[in-house]
């Protein structure tokens, strides 16, 4: 399985924070944004990621990342000339996923949670078609909402519906089988001329191959689009990082962690950064991992 970081748009609903940098380089807290879904996409396993995004943001966000090497992850790096849905970046990134699974996380969606990365494992290996990612929100006629039976079943996905019938936002991770670029081909874009997602969703749940994952107690999912959950984010990262003494999101720990790099790897990285508080954790985990 790949992995697509969709980065892309205008960020207009954030102006005019947007108007000279892109979105997913706000900080939350102490990290750029993006940050936040590649270290989502490392938790599942993946090192093979294609970020997308627009031609203004690319040379930035290469600068920012690089090939992933230093993280022992392979990136890649695509144009979204225009915001045209979430779909097209399955046509966009036709040629990366060599017709292969993939795993699609939007740039500026943050979880969070004990036991997530046995979670995402977990749905990565039972991956049968399509598996979405639900969250229990107050205010379901805002998102996209998933009602699944008395068994779990996923049963119906409506976009903003004016009367839901769940609480279950679909949030902005997606698991898809190697169909899906076929999938997003036929699709008829919507009159806003975009590739919607949800039509790709509700392909696969005709075909009985749609799957829902409930995100309850435990977990934290924030979509970091707008000024409010861009505070709200921050102040969460915070608090979690100043009580608990542990980096979210924190991609050189995860790596380190996960085998891709060495202890004498992270500490020379964190050494780089030694002025920040970042730089010195980075240090002090590599000389507690040894």
């Amino acid at each position: 399985m790949k992995g697509i970081v969709l980065a892309g748009g205008n960020g207009t609903r954030m102006h005019p924070l947007t108007l000279a940098t892109s979105k997913q380089l706000l900080p939350v807290y102490d990290k750029p944004m993006v940050y936040y879904p590649l270290s989502v996409l490392m938790l599942a396993g993946l090192r093979d990621i294609l970020i997308i995004s627009n031609p203004e943001t690319l040379p930035v966000l290469r600068a920012l990342l690089g090939d992933g090497s230093r993280f022992g992850l392979n990136f890649s790096y695509a144009e979204q000339k225009e915001p045209r849905g979430i779909a097209e970046a399955f046509l966009i990134g036709e040629k990366f996923l060599d017709g292969g699974p993939s795993a699609l996380i939007l740039g500026d969606n943050l979880f969070h949670g004990a036991g997530f990365p046995k979670l995402l494992r977990s749905a990565r290996r039972e991956l049968d078609g399509c598996t979405l990612f639900g969250y229990p929100v107050s205010d379901p006629g805002r998102f996209g909402i998933g009602e699944v039976d008395a068994e779990g079943n996923l049963v119906s996905l409506e976009e903003k519906p004016s009367k839901p019938r769940s609480d279950n936002a679909i949030v902005g991770l997606y698991f898809y089988d190697s169909e899906v670029v076929d999938i997003a081909k036929e699709l008829t874009p919507s009159a806003r001329g975009e590739l919607e997602i949800t039509e790709v969703n509700q392909v696969y749940l005709k075909q009985g191959r749609a799957k829902l994952i409930r995100l309850g107690r435990g977990y934290t999912w924030l979509d970091a689009g707008t000024h409010d959950s861009l505070l709200s984010a921050s102040q969460y990262v915070q608090t979690i990082q100043h009580r608990q003494g542990v980096q979210v999101a924190c991609l050189e720990e995860i790596a380190l962690r996960l085998g891709h790099i060495d202890s004498q790897r992270c500490y020379e990285l964190g050494e780089r950064m030694k002025n920040s508080d970042y730089g010195r954790y980075l240090m002090q985990v590599a000389q507690e991992v040894g």
